[in-house]
């Protein structure tokens, strides 16, 4: 089953419209790194990552690991490792997935610009936990705890987040 995004900041699951949060310059067809514009398109929902001293293991169809304090993801886009999850501290710029805000105490990696990766267009495009006014992202998808909660429990490895203008 797929997430059906608007860029209007709604959402449609298994026929149920729920409120999204997208990026801070909305939602683009021409992504670039740094931009915070969430990207239009098809993503297939990679995996699922969770906080397991703030969640429990949630149920869900989708590959599944807890996340540790060295999880990052590497933004930079002149490093062989841009666009994928790396071990912090590292080398080059990366994001901390172990968050103090509870962001990313869910975080599902989407399938943008991973296969193959272009230095560049984008990087760490998420599905994740929405701040509670629904302010906007660097350019992910986040929705509330309990709407996510649901999404992951249908989702599978053929599941996507799709994203349209």
């Amino acid at each position: 089953m797929d997430l059906v995004v608007s860029g209007d900041g709604w959402a449609l699951w298994d026929g149920r419209r729920m409120r999204c949060a997208l990026g801070r310059a909305g939602v683009s067809a021409r992504k670039r790194e740094g931009d915070g514009a969430s990207p239009a398109g098809s993503f297939l929902m990679r995996r699922l990552m969770y906080r397991p001293d703030r969640e429990s293991r949630p149920s869900t169809k989708l590959p599944l690991r807890a996340m540790t304090l060295a999880d990052g993801w590497c933004d930079d886009p002149a490093d062989a490792a841009y666009n994928l999850p790396v071990s912090l501290p590292y080398k080059a710029r990366a994001e901390a997935l172990w968050r103090q805000d509870r962001l990313y105490d869910l975080v599902v990696p989407l399938g943008y610009n991973d296969d193959p990766v272009t230095p560049g267009l984008g990087s760490a495009i998420f599905l994740h936990l929405a701040r509670e006014d629904y302010g906007p992202t660097e350019g992910c998808v986040a929705l509330a705890r309990g709407d996510l909660l649901d999404v992951l429990e249908g989702s599978d490895a053929q599941s996507r987040v799709v994203i349209g203008l």
